[in-house]
């Protein structure tokens, strides 16, 4: 049996009165334990918790806007020095409480933080008040919506979580609210198949503008202008929505995108990849309101610093009981702890918040993705405890968002989904102690020199477009001090952060990396370029140029099968022991294709008549029996082609919303079932008519152009 919701005490004198008796509580808790803080008497501990939320009313909004900056990139960090400023304050007004200094002033903060927020869980009282607080007056000022009986959709995106997955943590009751929805409320969970590749920038760009064309990977090639396209770069993003947008994307027509990698034609966005130079469609106010607010701020450093503990714990854990797959410090260690908590803590709690504000504002629609679970299971696993601990987490934020709902001026349709799954095994690398790169340049000759990206650096990504965007808005008096903050870590206007700085360094220095052959990776995905030619090169001239490249590929025990281009034959899928013959659709010997799903001859079809398309697709091995796969980078769990959950992403909507007729396939099926969904329920008066495009059949490779030949 799964818990109920929790209820809330309305009241709002009752509330204060409570909160204040568990603040006293705790100071008197902490008096006992920590050196540098006195309190001489009760009354002295009543006092000090008035004088403390006196000061924060008044004072913090002028310091905490003088020193937003510093706040903003130490991720509220630097927010602890303020409210220890004004604890140690509180102590020169109130007799009888004495502060030894802004650091036990701090520690006072922390300690009041969690003890309210564990006692108010523990007595069923939901500070919702304080965390709502700031979104309804900023709300309220900005915007009086009336009301309306046409519902809003919010369509809430897990990153990388896959249906079998979602259902573990169910019947696990790791998520009990989800559980409710499904048992109480008449939900439905459905599956979907993402497209090939099985990444976000792909799926995201057919769930938000109904158009994925040309995605091959998390990064690739392109021959025409010698450059290296990455789906989280701000710049190349923007490029590639504007090749792909129609202006009728989800979002369309008054809607709002929060912490995606695109806009779906949103007309309010934040931490979005795709439009941060859009100034007229930039709300970077947004969250800096969420980092002047007191409580916001310490609830999150707290949440921060508890998880960096967390990570360092379970790591320890996982050394300690040899849990396998594993990766090593390497990954595991200097900054990772960092960007885990900021995409688990600060992501999670800037969504929330800003979604909060949107149901306020009564939006038509809104569209967000959550970071964390991704994050932690490209890390720790896929169905490790730390992953089901981010969903833990996810679901207790979902009654506040329930409850903003219910005091909205509008009803709305909350639609969970995910862009893709992941599946799980040791790296291509711990496995055959080489990686991809290395096993390319062993079968070529000495005077191709390989070159290699094999990390998306998925995490890194979304905390650069977090800074980026908060330094890039030129009407906010705050970006000024920011961009100086971050200048040595800025390259053509975007942030740049972990190892993909050092990679933009070196190539602003002219020191980096050339070869000829160019190996790529996105999950268990490979993508081999041939630099010298223009054009793609056919397996007939693979063969002349590279023998036994592809016969080595092939036998090596960690791939699964190579996806290439013939001249005679079309596209056509090389296993160990058969070829599949795509366009033909017949099997010589086994089928290479027989253990990824009875779509996976559509998807490579699809794929190889992509104008980005690599010489050589390669995907790497799958065991059903496992149900494991072995990723190219350096990641145990991973997405980006196929094989096992990465494909097996979910929609789980309420009982009014009609399934689909049939199965799923493709992120841009997706957009067309919401699409009519809003379309049935009135929410976009514009919106394409219900299911004029909802049969659209999956398209064949375009002709491919003869290539030049040397």
């Amino acid at each position: 049996m799964y818990a109920p919701l929790k209820t809330h005490t309305r009241h709002p004198v009752v509330r204060v009165l409570v909160v204040w008796v568990i603040q006293v509580m705790a100071l008197l808790v902490m008096d006992l334990f920590l050196p540098g803080l006195q309190i001489d008497s009760l009354a002295a501990a009543v006092a000090a918790v008035a004088v403390i939320g006196l000061l924060n009313a008044f004072l913090w909004p002028i310091m905490s806007y003088v020193t937003l900056p510093f706040t903003v990139l130490t991720l509220g960090l630097f927010s602890l020095v303020l409210n220890g400023l004004l604890v140690d304050l509180a102590g020169t007004f109130v007799p009888g409480f004495d502060v030894a200094g802004i650091a036990v002033g701090i520690l006072v903060t922390l300690g009041m933080t969690a003890v309210n927020a564990v006692t108010s869980s523990l007595l069923t009282i939901d500070d919702e008040n304080a965390y709502y607080r700031n979104v309804i007056r900023r709300v309220a000022q900005s915007s009086r919506p009336g009301r309306t009986a046409i519902p809003g959709f919010l369509f809430l995106e897990i990153d990388g979580l896959a249906r079998p997955v979602l259902d573990q943590a169910l019947r696990r009751g790791y998520m009990p609210n989800l559980a409710g929805w499904l048992a109480r409320d008449g939900y439905q969970l459905l599956e979907w198949e993402t497209d090939l590749s099985s990444q976000t920038s792909a799926s995201q760009a057919g769930i938000l503008h109904g158009n994925n064309d040309n995605i091959p990977g998390f990064r690739w090639y392109e021959k025409e202008t010698g450059r290296i396209v990455t789906t989280n770069s701000p710049a190349m993003v923007a490029e590639l929505e504007a090749q792909i947008s129609d202006g009728n994307g989800l979002l369309a027509n008054g809607g709002v995108s929060r912490g995606n990698l695109f806009s779906g034609d949103a007309s309010r966005v934040m931490a979005t990849a795709s439009v941060l130079a859009d100034f007229a469609r930039l709300h970077t106010g947004e969250f800096y309101a969420y980092f002047m607010h007191p409580y916001n701020v310490s609830r999150t450093v707290l949440l921060f610093l508890w998880e960096i503990v967390l990570e360092k714990v379970q790591f320890w854990q996982a050394r300690r009981h040899h849990v396998q797959p594993c990766l090593g410090a390497e990954k595991r260690g200097g900054a990772y702890p960092l960007l885990r908590a900021s995409m688990t803590v600060i992501m999670r709690e800037l969504n929330m918040y800003t979604l909060i504000g949107d149901v306020f504002s009564g939006v038509p629609a809104a569209y967000a993705t959550f970071v964390g679970y991704d994050e932690v299971a490209h890390h720790s696993g896929v169905t490790s405890p730390d992953a089901f601990d981010v969903l833990r987490k996810l679901d207790q934020q979902l009654p506040r968002l329930q409850s903003a709902v219910r005091h909205a001026s509008r009803p709305y349709h909350l639609v969970l989904l995910s862009d893709h799954g992941q599946s799980g095994g040791a790296t291509f690398k711990q496995r055959y102690r080489l990686t991809l790169r290395e096993l390319v340049d062993a079968l070529t000759s000495a005077e191709y020199q390989v070159q290699a990206q094999m990390a998306t650096d998925e995490g890194w990504g979304h905390l650069n477009v977090f800074l980026t965007e908060a330094i890039r808005n030129e009407h906010h008096a705050l970006a000024r001090p920011l961009r100086r903050a971050m200048r040595r870590r800025t390259f053509d206007g975007d942030v740049v952060l972990g190892p993909e700085h050092e990679r933009r360094r070196s190539a602003a220095a002219g020191a980096a990396e050339e070869g000829r052959v160019l190996v790529l990776a996105s999950g268990n995905l490979g993508l081999i370029y041939f630099k010298d030619w223009p054009e793609r090169l056919t397996l007939e001239e693979i063969e002349v140029y590279f023998p036994g490249l592809l016969a080595g590929l092939t036998e090596h025990e960690g791939i699964g099968f190579l996806l290439v281009y013939s001249a005679v034959h079309g596209p056509m899928a090389l296993g160990a022991h058969g070829v599949c013959y795509l366009t033909e659709e017949r099997v010589v010997g086994e089928n290479p294709l027989a253990p990824f799903g009875p779509n996976a001859a559509v998807h490579l079809r699809r794929a190889a008549g992509f104008q980005a398309a690599p010489d050589i697709y390669v995907n790497g091995f799958y065991d059903p029996q496992r149900n494991e796969v072995a990723a190219f980078e350096e990641l145990i769990g991973s997405h980006g082609g196929l094989g096992g959950d990465q494909t097996r992403a979910f929609i789980l909507f309420p009982a009014g919303l009609p399934a689909p007729d049939g199965s799923l396939v493709g992120a841009e099926a997706v957009y067309y079932l919401f699409k009519d969904w809003m379309a049935g329920a009135g929410t976009l008066a514009d919106a394409a008519p219900a299911g004029d495009k909802k049969s659209r059949p999956v398209r064949q490779p375009e002709p491919m152009r003869q290539s030049n030949r040397r």
